[in-house]
């Protein structure tokens, strides 16, 4: 069990897009260095699609067998978990064989036949809450993964749509959620600046650092940060990913802080 019940803080980090094997190993050693002395649950991240994208000349992906052999690859190096995300109910059975938790975004979340194929392959389920929806309206997909046979099930939280270009995290959600849920912030997706004029998604990531804090303090069960070695060159996301020369340092300080608020 990845989520349901886990008692070490959780820890989802990757980067956004699978890019290559030597960015996915890079991060992947890096993300075991810098939690090697903390006693927290990792897990490795990574899209092998991104279907969701503003621009048909948007990179949406290398490949989705080499990406997930890459994925593979990850695991079978470092003994990672790994994470992905699947954007249709075909896609479910497919991801299902090379990765231990398949990942709803939260463009689908309310996807009926996306939540339940992902639920009857028996992996974990991680449903990112949509930035049109409220907390306590993710109990109904958590019902629904539940009912379909997911026994291990986290929510994200990745804030709500405030206006037409930002996002807004409300930590009273946290909380609200716990009550059906194990809760995971995701960290990055939370700071971007969505529907810009150049259709390419914009963010705030000198913001990480807070939004980090803030999700420990408020209780969540774990972080969800995306982090790649130059954030600038990054095929997806780039404008709110952590740079990863950054990451040892925010999650010393995440540790730390977590285990004052499990003292409270």
């Amino acid at each position: 069990m990845f989520f349901s019940s886990n008692q070490k803080l959780i820890i989802i980090a990757g980067p956004c897009a699978i890019e290559s094997e030597t960015i996915c190993m890079q991060v992947a050693e890096k993300i075991l260095e810098a939690t090697r002395n903390m006693n927290v649950s990792v897990i490795f991240k990574g899209s092998y699609r991104k279907a969701n994208r503003s621009r048909i000349d948007s990179f949406s992906g290398i490949g989705d067998v080499k990406a997930l052999e890459i994925l593979r690859k990850v695991k079978e190096e470092t003994g990672l978990p790994l994470l992905t995300d699947i954007h249709s109910a075909e896609e479910a059975a497919f991801a299902a064989e090379y990765v231990d938790i398949l990942q709803i975004p939260a463009f689908l979340v309310r996807q009926t036949d996306i939540v339940v194929a992902a639920s009857k392959t028996g992996k974990a389920v991680n449903l990112k809450k949509g930035q049109f929806m409220s907390p306590d309206a993710m109990k109904f997909c958590v019902t629904k993964a539940q009912e379909s046979g997911a026994k291990d099930i986290a929510v994200t939280e990745r804030g709500n749509s405030f206006g037409y270009q930002d996002l807004i995290v409300d930590f009273r959600g946290v909380p609200t959620m716990q009550k059906f849920s194990p809760v995971i912030m995701d960290v990055t997706h939370a700071l971007q600046k969505p529907n810009q004029n150049s259709g390419v998604t914009g963010g705030t990531p000198e913001m990480i650092e807070t939004i980090a804090k803030c999700g420990i303090a408020a209780g969540c069960d774990g972080l969800f940060l995306e982090t790649h070695p130059e954030p600038s060159q990054a095929k997806s996301d780039g404008a709110n990913m952590l740079r990863l020369d950054k990451l040892q340092t925010l999650l010393r300080k995440i540790y730390t802080l977590h285990q004052c608020v499990r003292e409270l």
